[in-house]
């Protein structure tokens, strides 16, 4: 069996599962944010009263943080009342930040375990070897009743990287090269593993991007085999309630695929599909309204590290604003304590609450009529951000920093390898 496989089968008590197979599983942690109030509500329309698990649940108050509108502060308030009345200790106040990073800070992204949260982007936490995946309310509202939730076994498919990447390309590039590539559909319900030299020499938080951005391809799942660097990072917080999990020597892969980054340039997504991904030669000079720095895919300390080395000292162009939303409230007090915070805001940006902010499009940094967003996000769909007519090209913190310098969407290579 996969690694990912093993994980399924461990929580359904099961000694091993097949491609297919439905199993029902036990959920280790069940997040909820605050876009799904839903939940509340489809679990007392199935007769919830108590919470099978309560302190495996989590309630993220991410991306109405702060609340912008009445009807944003009654959704929180009403999530904070169920927490109150069900004794679930896990309510993530506003400023704690982003689902994702919130659980990596707090110790809850780990190997072998199985994390299921109302977001999409779960797929991140398969960076710690663990099997996450996003739902929809009624799924939720089961695991609070119930504790479990069922799986359908999903296909594996295994991307390997392989060189050195050049200075100023980043996991964002190696990831949105692949999604180009590949295309939006092709991981539909697969679980994708992600090895090779190139994943062993990045960090934890670059590995998170590789995994959180394969939603955008249609991953149900991903998985990096935990090492000495995902040790380390469970060691530093304290962790040692974990099981690993490896996969079978010989086993038989969907499909595998060998990407060489070492040639690779600086990548855009550009509008309106995450699949649309273009070298950034191509759109050099593009004037740039807005840059968005933050989100579950690039507001992590080595994002606002990169921006704050091309910025520091200098002014951000005029004409152009940047946003710096840090993932989580650690990360803005690391960025703090280590002077981040002050290049960038002294070179002009504007901070805001550590959240999902302006990436889905709620509040806090939204774009106009035909304006133009260089964000380190995760998707540039239409109206994402704002208006229908908005552009947003997604990038990596670097070139998310470089234009913002410059006004206009600028290769952040000559900045970085000058220093």
């Amino acid at each position: 069996m996969h690694a990912l496989e093993k994980i399924l089968a461990d929580h359904a008590g099961v000694s091993s599962v097949k491609t297919g197979e439905i199993v029902n599983c036990e959920i280790d942690v069940a997040g909820i944010n605050d876009l799904y109030i839903q939940v509340v509500c489809s679990f007392f329309e199935i007769g919830g009263e108590k919470v099978a698990n309560p302190e495996r649940v989590l309630v993220f108050m991410d991306h109405y943080a702060p609340a912008s509108s009445v009807k944003q502060a009654q959704i929180q308030r009403e999530f904070r009342e169920f927490c109150r009345s069900r004794k679930i200790p896990g309510l993530m106040e506003v400023g704690e930040g982003v689902c994702h990073q919130v659980l990596a800070d707090k110790g809850y992204s780990r190997p072998g375990a199985l994390m299921v949260v109302t977001d999409s982007h779960t797929a991140t936490h398969g960076a710690f070897g663990a099997f996450g995946t996003g739902v929809g309310a009624t799924d939720l509202a089961c695991i609070l009743k119930t504790g479990k939730l069922w799986f359908k076994v999903p296909e594996i498919v295994k991307i390997s990287l392989t060189g050195e990447l050049p200075v100023g390309v980043y996991a964002k590039d190696v990831i949105l090269h692949i999604i180009g590539d590949l295309g939006a559909d092709y991981a539909i319900y697969r679980g994708v593993e992600f090895t090779g030299p190139v994943i062993s020499k990045m960090s934890i938080s670059e590995r998170m991007v590789i995994c959180n951005m394969s939603t955008e391809m249609g991953a149900k799942a991903t998985y990096i085999q935990p090492d000495e660097k995902t040790m380390r990072f469970l060691e530093e917080k304290g962790i040692r309630d974990f099981k690993v999990q490896t996969t079978d020597p010989g086993f038989r892969y969907r499909d595998e695929r060998i990407y060489d980054v070492t040639s690779l340039k600086s990548k855009l997504a550009v509008p309106f599909s995450v699949e649309n991904v273009n070298d950034i030669a191509q759109h050099l000079g593009t004037k740039v309204d807005q840059a968005f720095l933050g989100s579950c895919t690039g507001g992590r300390i080595e994002d606002i590290a990169v921006a704050a080395r091309i910025l520091k000292g200098k002014k951000i162009c005029p004409q152009t604003r940047m946003l710096v939303i840090p993932a989580s409230k650690q990360v803005l007090l690391d960025a703090i304590r280590l002077g981040y915070m002050a290049a960038l805001v002294e070179a002009g940006a504007a901070l805001v609450t550590p959240g999902c902010a302006a990436c889905i499009g709620t509040h806090e940094g939204l774009i106009a009529d035909g304006e133009v967003c260089v964000s380190s996000s995760n998707r540039n769909f239409r109206g994402r951000m704002g208006h229908g007519k908005g552009r947003i090209y997604l990038a990596s913190p670097a070139v998310v920093a470089a234009s913002a310098l410059r006004g206009e969407i600028t290769d952040p290579a000559p900045y970085l390898a000058s220093q």
